[in-house]
């Protein structure tokens, strides 16, 4: 049995909706920038007939390293997309690390995200919630998916906008994160469910100083995962990935999203019979 769908405005996630795409860079780097690579993956995606909901963090709190870039900030970063919401013509998500995070954010996103290692901080879900917004709950790699129904049973418990469960990939056994499928149906009990292709390929803490990863599989975890039937895509994007400011090792080129997506619709029309 799927959950009841989520909408953010205007995109609809779950019960056989059209497959969405929450992607962006891993972190806000410039406004122009942001604002150049919104636009363009903006165009892919229609292109693709692929809704987009753009993601990019104001702060990176989860850094490897403490000299890590770690974005603007909460004032600049949600200048910046608001500013990228209203040109580009895009819902926008970011992350809140913090309870008092919540209410300035909700001010500007159309969905706030919890990431993987807040996923159990009951006083961030609950200040999330109240806000009315969508909530994107990324699954903790030492979470199983079960247990995410407490997170879900927390956000609920106060009325909310809606919330998404992201698969992201386990700790387990050989240096790197690991996929278990069956969690999208496990979780598709519960919210509807997003899978993050790009952490899944990272290699935690792999580079020393900061994660490092395998983009060379992110097509095949993202295809695999439409198949398994997954609600919605996240990917981060960048127009040079060498260059990105966090997460060089596993974001994905811009200019290969195209066939991707085309990729990922035609599984998803096979599927769906």
């Amino acid at each position: 049995m799927s959950a009841q769908p989520v909408t953010i405005n205007g995109v609809t996630i779950g019960a056989g909706r059209a497959l969405a795409l929450i992607a962006g860079p891993c972190v806000i780097e410039s406004r122009d920038h942001t604002l150049r690579l919104a636009d363009s993956i903006a165009r892919v995606c229609r292109q693709a007939e692929t809704p987009l909901i753009f993601k990019a963090s104001f702060d990176k709190a989860n850094r490897s390293s403490v000299g890590s870039f770690r974005g603007p900030g909460l004032v600049e970063g949600l200048e910046i997309l608001r500013e990228t919401a209203s040109e580009v013509g895009v819902p926008v998500l970011s992350d809140i690390h913090a309870p008092e995070q919540a209410a300035p954010a909700a001010e500007v996103l159309d969905c706030l995200q919890i990431p993987a290692f807040l996923c159990r901080q009951t006083d961030l879900l609950l200040a999330a919630a109240s806000t009315g917004r969508a909530v994107n709950v990324k699954k903790g790699q030492f979470m199983s998916p079960d247990e995410m129904a407490n997170a879900v049973s927390k956000i609920a418990s106060v009325g909310h906008g809606g919330v998404l469960l992201t698969e992201r990939g386990t700790f387990f056994g050989y240096n790197r994160l690991v996929n278990d499928f069956t969690a999208i149906p496990r979780m598709q009990a519960l919210a509807p469910v997003v899978f993050d292709a790009t952490h899944s390929c990272q290699l935690p803490g792999g580079a020393g100083t900061q994660s490092g990863g395998q983009r060379e599989y992110v097509p095949a975890l993202t295809r695999a995962a439409v198949a398994v039937g997954c609600d919605a895509l996240f990917l981060e994007v960048h127009d040079d990935p060498s260059a990105a400011k966090s997460d060089s090792a596993t974001v994905y080129p811009l200019d290969q999203l195209g066939d991707l997506l085309q990729a990922c619709r035609r599984i998803r029309d096979a599927i769906d019979g």
